[in-house]
């Protein structure tokens, strides 16, 4: 009987005796079962928007050397937008039938956002076995962002990777691949050129040789090999300069669809621009020599701007964010606070808003969550910089930096005396 019982432990789960443990051992399963859920469900399922099939046609007439650049514009479905050498990237999708293409694309994608995920952790100085790693996962697969990115079909998911591997790599200086990582994906798309600010003011040069260079050398071997390049510049990129008012949180997007008067939207376009411009002034002026929260901070600000002050602005682009939430660990992190994470919850969660009771509020509030989110999120960076200078210009000390008082009365204070024998 003794024997019986010492063979049946060895099937015990294993008991959480910490705090950590418990919540490791609660959210693994969580998380790794709701990757499976949107990967193997919900994205093989798919759904009526659907961005893969214009990037599998184009794909296809590229190899065989048909006209690339045919949409037509005045339609509302997804459009293919890459140029010759995003094209050329994209090329070998078109080898396999669009069926296993198409899950193949969603994998890469997959894995693209668990590796990004793998190295914000890193460069937070986090561990797979803290209990970071589980939350972050978790909620990751649970936005919207990650979860339409996949079902949608679109390469968002490896733009997010290019973005990590871009400040990764820039913190530890690794100029070359550092650029190298960002180059590829202006090859597709230019989301990421902002983040050219930061190597900028940093004085890291090297990063714009390969940050150009890339696409540049992948534009010179498509050009040639693609039926219509000229197409390209002549019929996508000026739609590609429009702001068009439908699908489109931005500012302009939204203004033109509910009907706001031209000189509004510029005045708030305007405002939010100087609200961006002094909260990058004061993350550069006080914060610059703190590498981490600067290009963390500063990455999520100069994106969230352009999300907010450009033609176009789409939900599924604030995955692009998730350095900045990422902060939050951080105890100097301008994101701990809960209006913050109310902006948050307008950019990343999955809630949909339409109400079939109140037809017309409900669709205002679904259209305006992500940008009064985008707005929200800029307006809490701004304030909390902004208070934490006029704080520390009140106190004299503005030339030991503006960090919070309590992290600046942690500083000052004595040492505990030693204890006495």
């Amino acid at each position: 009987m003794y024997r019986a019982v010492v063979f049946l432990r060895r099937f015990e789960p294993r008991t959480g005796r910490t705090t950590a443990e418990v919540i490791n051992f609660a959210l693994w399963p969580l998380a790794v079962m709701t990757v499976i859920q949107r990967v193997v469900v919900r994205a093989v399922n798919g759904s009526v928007t659907d961005d893969f099939s214009p990037v599998y046609q184009a794909a296809l007439a590229f190899l065989n050397r048909r006209e690339v650049y045919t949409a037509n514009f005045n339609s509302v479905d997804p459009h293919y937008l890459y140029p010759p050498s995003g094209t050329l990237l994209m090329a070998p999708l078109a080898i396999l039938d669009p069926e296993k293409s198409r899950w193949l694309f969603i994998l890469a994608n997959t894995v693209a956002v668990i590796v990004a995920l793998y190295l914000l952790l890193k460069m937070f100085g986090l561990a797979l076995d803290s209990v970071a790693a589980p939350i972050l996962l978790f909620a990751a697969f649970s936005t919207e962002t990650v979860s339409n990115t996949l079902i949608f079909s679109n390469i968002n998911g490896l733009v997010l990777l290019g973005e990590i591997a871009f400040l990764f790599l820039l913190l530890r200086r690794k100029d070359m691949w550092s650029g190298a990582a960002i180059g590829l994906t202006f090859a597709v798309k230019p989301i990421l050129a902002p983040l050219l600010l930061l190597p900028l003011v940093r004085g890291q040069w090297k990063v714009f040789v390969t940050a150009i260079g890339i696409p540049l050398v992948l534009t010179a071997v498509a050009w040639p090999l693609s039926a219509d390049p000229m197409e390209f510049v002549h019929h996508t990129l000026p739609y590609l300069m429009e702001s068009r008012d439908y699908f489109n949180s931005s500012i302009v997007g939204n203004g033109t669809y509910f009907g706001l008067p031209v000189a509004l939207i510029w005045a708030l376009r305007i405002a939010f621009a100087a609200i961006v411009a002094v909260s990058l002034w004061l993350l550069y002026r006080y914060y610059r020599q703190d590498e981490l929260f600067f290009v963390a901070t500063a990455s999520g600000v100069l994106l969230t701007a352009s999300f907010l002050l450009g033609s176009l602005g789409q939900l599924y682009y604030s995955m692009l964010l998730f350095p900045l939430v990422m902060t939050v660990v951080l105890r100097n992190s301008v994101v701990r606070n809960w209006p913050a994470w109310l902006a948050f919850y307008g950019v990343l969660s999955a809630d949909d808003w339409i109400s079939y009771r109140f037809l017309q509020a409900g669709r205002a509030a679904e259209y305006l969550k992500p940008t009064m989110g985008w707005s929200l999120l800029l307006i809490v960076v701004f304030a909390v910089l902004v208070n934490r200078y006029l704080t520390a210009r009140r106190e004299n000390r503005l030339d030991r930096g503006i960090d919070p008082d309590f992290l600046v009365a942690d500083a000052v204070a004595p040492a505990p005396a030693p204890a006495k024998v």
